[in-house]
């Protein structure tokens, strides 16, 4: 068996583990504001730049909401999921809309071509569908940001999540999803990160609502 070499962990992961031990451990609960990102960085002896990869990686998992202006507050982890999928499916799609370059826009745009032709063809979409958010989040030029979202792919790719998709998946299901992430992508063509945002909660919230109401009709 070849030797391959070991990467150092990755440091925003570091920050991320101890400050979602803290939360889980009550020691910032649910509606306080985390300290401010440069005394997080001095007290852990870290950058800033790792810091907010860090608090950008915590929003996604929906512990918590970095509200600009304002600071980083906890949602603590005893949120119920539907609450969670909405606060955590914005932020990738606003930041996109903010660092998005022509070529990033025009893959993302080669994603939903790619789901349309499925479609045609009568297939299931599901790797043009992951293909579209893991490009968003390439465009936000955040390698953290881009970790978290494979993370939470291949958790979908998993038999028990495939199982349940079974039950619930149809032609209509994937004309909705297009015609959403559609209306994702037009706010981060033109660079509107207020809308890009909303669109991608929008979006994520339907998803979970259909899953939902699919996993119903099996009890």
């Amino acid at each position: 068996m070849p030797i391959h070499g070991i990467e150092p962990r990755r440091l925003y992961r570091q920050i991320a583990d101890q400050i979602r031990s803290l939360i889980r451990a009550g020691e910032f609960t649910a509606g306080t504001r985390l300290p401010p990102e440069r005394d997080l960085a001095r007290q852990l002896g870290v950058s800033r730049p790792s810091v907010r990869e860090a608090l950008i990686a915590l929003e996604v998992e929906g512990l918590v909401d970095v509200r600009i202006g304002s600071g980083i507050y906890v949602l603590g982890p005893g949120r119920n999921d539907n609450d969670r999928v909405q606060v955590a499916s914005g932020p990738f799609a606003a930041l996109a809309a903010k660092s998005a370059k022509k070529a990033q826009i025009e893959a993302i745009e080669e994603a939903l071509d790619l789901m349309q032709r499925e479609m045609e063809d009568e297939k299931q979409p599901l790797n043009a569908d992951r293909l579209f958010h893991l490009r968003i989040a390439e465009a936000t030029g955040n390698g953290a940001l881009v970790q978290v979202v494979k993370m939470l792919w291949q958790e979908r790719s998993g038999p028990l999540y495939k199982q349940l998709e079974h039950h619930y998946d149809s032609p209509q299901l994937w004309v909705s999803a297009l015609a959403e992430h559609r209306a994702v992508l037009k706010p981060i063509a033109a660079h509107d990160s207020a809308v890009a945002r909303i669109a991608m909660q929008r979006h994520l919230n339907q998803a979970y609502k259909r899953f939902s109401t699919g996993w119903d009709a099996l009890h």
